[in-house]
């Protein structure tokens, strides 16, 4: 229960994935105008990666280690499509906002970072808490930088008003550009907050997370328990 609960919590802070391991960065970047669209991105990518860390570590033992890669993604792929009908069917609108980015899920760096580094080698319920953890983690972090441009790009939050009348909307948040900078600042802030609690706690300064190796380790070859 210790280590399920370990790997829940991680993606919520320590290895949270658009802003610690700088995983999923495409979405992260492009559909985040508005705090629906993240929220509803982020609930997207909760639901693929958590049925495929469930089944790639329910089949981790039968699928071959030479064609891992290919199998791990006509996974993703095929739960993807199941995502893409429901929202087609129960939230269109959602749907046509997103556009491009729902199918592009099965690409997403963190669907198969965490298939390969993660639940190939381990069990089923670890498995599942890990993609839990960091799904919640990349939908609250989705859902706070489309709010963040949201609120300053255009004085609504999830479509209502939330600022003064008077307010002057910085269009260039709401922009492809402005994602790059609200982007920016947050890292910038998590930074330098992770060094202030380090200091706190008499510790070294923590390097940054390289996603990379850190939480994809495509290009390892990985024990299998």
């Amino acid at each position: 229960m210790h280590r399920i609960f370990k790997e829940f919590i991680k993606g919520l802070w320590a290895e949270l994935p658009p802003f610690r391991v700088l995983l999923g960065l495409c979405p992260t970047l492009a559909v985040t105008s508005t705090a629906e669209n993240g929220l509803g991105m982020g609930l997207a990518v909760v639901a693929v990666l958590t049925m495929s860390n469930m089944i790639i570590s329910l089949l981790r033992k039968t699928i071959p280690a030479k064609v891992r890669i290919a199998c791990f993604i006509v996974v993703a792929a095929s739960l993807v499509v199941a995502v893409e009908l429901l929202m087609q069917a129960y939230a269109y609108p959602l749907y046509q906002k997103l556009g491009i980015f729902v199918p592009l899920i099965v690409v997403n760096c963190l669907i198969l970072g965490r298939a390969e580094a993660f639940a190939s080698k381990n069990g089923v319920l670890v498995s599942i808490a890990d993609a839990l953890g960091m799904g919640l983690g990349f939908t609250a972090s989705l859902t706070f930088l489309g709010g963040l441009r949201e609120v300053l790009g255009s004085g609504t939050l999830f479509g209502m008003p939330v600022l003064w009348e008077s307010f002057q909307p910085a269009g260039l948040l709401v922009m492809a550009p402005g994602a790059f900078m609200a982007l920016g600042v947050i890292l910038a802030c998590m930074n330098a907050l992770n060094r202030h609690l380090s200091r706190r706690k008499g510790e070294e300064a923590p390097e940054p997370l390289n996603s990379a190796c850190a939480s994809c380790g495509a290009c390892n070859p990985l024990p299998r328990d």
